[in-house]
């Protein structure tokens, strides 16, 4: 009886033995890559960070940006190396990690060891230990000695040809690595200079005065002979006749606000109070601002006949906006989609278009909201003056308002091509026009650049297309908000893979446009993303425009994007609430959606 017993002791220890090395082990994802001995790991599958999934490596130490004191004092004259050394070292060491481990599968063992920083463990990728690759790699230190002296010594030259500099995105300026100014910043990004965006400055003390020196000495040229690439401010604005076409710019602020000092905001006002009959409100939400907020009720007070269709959730506490009630209270009458049915009701009515006095339109990506109309995100607005388009937009708005919204509407009936003085203008709205196949179209038809300013692409037939465009040798560049790269169904990775240029923006605010730009002739713009869901099921509307000076005047727009934002993001992801992503740990916004915000995520720390 007794060895029955022990038996089953035995066997039963033995299953909780062999469940915790399956649990211990199994394979998880690497989220991010915080340094070549610190990374975090997907461990509850919920695809966001927290602190206890940052994990240390254990036994070993490695090169890093981020050079403590600690770390110079007991390394510095023991490898006769300096703190730029280290530095660039840890660049290259930064590297060679994200390459090894990045959204890769891993699996996980725990050791004893625990820190208020992270947990210890040992991570196998692909069936190799990690810290191996990492000792033998040549930027991995064991035992206070450098694992693979020849391969470090390689390193070492690679890294010392870097040049790397350290930039400030909030004042604009580059400093050498050993510059006290640069290292006091908060925002700073440590990148070679040839990656540096074209209107970045050097900084006065440890570059200009150096340059200074430098010239008098071997040129006997002054200071003032020392010049800097510098970006154009493109126009925000472009204006051809009865269609107007206005861009925000993220680059420029930082923080959201309720003020209606931008353009967008104070053009929407005016249309407001010039109105003298109706105003048609279909948006996503309201997020109050206090000057559109007076401007409908002025409107409403002098008689005029407020309309107003929106967005709501199947539960009401899930509603993304919380103000809507603040200009429901205005209308005459007003309609959200939420329905009896869950599935419908997570269906999105995403449109942000209002119809004036039914002659004018105000339409485009951007939400009615601080960080839309504050520019702090980067949005398309369209302002179009034409009874006949007004009337298509009415017809979609009051089906709505009728209580059918997505697949539950009608296809409309009606023409959808326009001409608007000098443009051509086409106009879809979804689900039921099914848009995607004049987008391909006009991305066969492309013969010299494709550009793609967009908050996301997951359309799986319009990435092949852009992918087919390339091929024939378009000049194809995209740039995706920093939130769209942990999207499963996201194409970046596939683009990137067939040799599209593809940057994630590493800004506060969201790349919020759902743009293409071909050939200085067409602009596609409007509220749907490049999606299925955009296409297929949520209440949207597309504008394709065909004029030049529009198309050349989005085209700068984009390639002024395109030089602020680093080359670095072309082969890394920004990270949305991080210290890549400008102002974005500063802001008091949850930019990455998962209830943090600033200081209280682990990338602000």
């Amino acid at each position: 009886m007794k060895r029955l017993l022990s038996a089953i002791l035995l066997l039963l220890t033995f299953g909780i033995f062999s469940a915790f090395v399956v649990l211990n082990g199994k394979s998880k994802t690497v989220l991010e890559v915080l340094s070549p001995v610190k990374i975090v790991i997907d461990l509850d599958n919920n695809k966001t960070i927290t602190q206890d999934e940052i994990i240390c490596i254990e036994g070993i130490e490695a090169f890093s940006l981020d050079v403590t004191d600690d770390f110079y004092n007991k390394y510095s004259k023991k490898f006769n190396l300096s703190k730029s050394d280290m530095i660039s070292l840890g660049f290259l060491a930064q590297d060679f990690t994200q390459k090894a481990l990045e959204n890769e599968k891993v699996s996980v063992n725990f050791t004893k060891k625990v820190t208020n920083d992270c947990q210890f463990a040992n991570v196998t990728v692909k069936g190799i230990n990690y810290k191996d690759k990492l000792k033998y790699s040549g930027f991995g230190i064991v035992n206070g000695e450098i694992a693979a002296p020849e391969k470090f010594k390689a390193n070492l030259e690679q890294a010392r040809k870097l040049n790397l500099v350290i930039l400030n995105h909030y004042s604009m300026k580059y400093h050498t690595l050993d510059c006290p100014y640069g290292n006091a910043a908060h925002d700073k990004m440590i990148l070679p200079e040839n990656q540096l965006p074209a209107d970045a400055k050097p900084c006065n003390v440890c570059h200009i005065q150096k340059e200074k020196s430098y010239k008098k000495v071997k040129h006997g040229k002054s200071a003032g002979d020392f010049k800097t690439p510098h970006v154009v401010q493109p126009l925000l604005a472009v204006n051809d006749g009865d269609l107007r076409v206005y861009y925000t710019d993220f680059t420029k602020n930082f923080v959201p606000n309720d003020r209606c000092d931008t353009s967008v905001c104070k053009e929407f006002v005016k249309l407001v109070d010039n109105a003298k009959s109706s105003i048609d409100i279909a948006i996503y939400g309201y997020g109050e601002i206090p000057a559109i907020t007076s401007a409908l009720k002025r409107a409403h007070q002098r008689g005029v006949n407020i309309r107003f269709v929106y967005d709501g959730n199947f539960n009401s506490s899930n509603d993304y906006y919380k103000d809507n009630a603040v200009i429901a209270q205005i209308a005459s009458v007003s309609k959200s989609d939420k329905a009896n049915s869950k599935a419908l009701s997570n269906m999105i009515m995403h449109n942000k278009f209002v119809i004036f006095d039914c002659e004018t339109i105000y339409t485009g990506s951007m939400n009615f909201s601080k960080t839309g109309l504050s520019a702090y995100d980067v949005n398309d607005v369209v302002i179009i003056k034409s009874k006949e388009i007004a009337k298509l937009y009415t017809k979609e708005f009051e089906q709505m308002l009728d209580g059918k919204f997505h697949t539950q509407k009608f296809k409309l009936n009606m023409p959808n091509k326009f001409l608007v003085g000098s443009s051509e203008v086409e106009v879809y709205f979804s689900p039921k026009d099914k848009q995607s196949k004049r987008i391909v179209e006009l991305i066969k038809g492309a013969k010299n650049y494709i550009y793609v300013p967009t908050y996301l692409i997951t359309h799986k037939q319009i990435a092949d297309e852009l992918i087919n465009a390339k091929s024939r040798g378009v000049d194809v560049r995209v740039i995706i908000d920093a939130n769209s790269t942990g999207i499963t169904s996201s194409k970046h990775k596939i683009l990137r893979e067939n040799g599209i240029l593809l940057k994630t923006e590493n800004y506060a605010g969201k790349l919020h446009s759902k743009v293409m730009i071909i050939d200085d002739e067409y602009l596609i713009t409007g509220s749907m993303n490049f999606s299925n869901s955009g296409e297929s099921k949520n209440d949207e509307n597309t504008l394709i425009i065909k004029n030049g000076k529009i198309a050349k005047a989005h085209k700068d727009f984009f390639l002024y994007l395109w030089t602020l934002i680093p080359n670095k993001y072309l082969k890394y992801n920004a990270r949305p609430e991080s210290l890549d992503s400008i102002g974005s740990c500063y802001d008091g916004v949850d930019n990455n959606f998962n209830g943090k915000i600033d200081k209280q995520e682990a990338l602000c720390q």
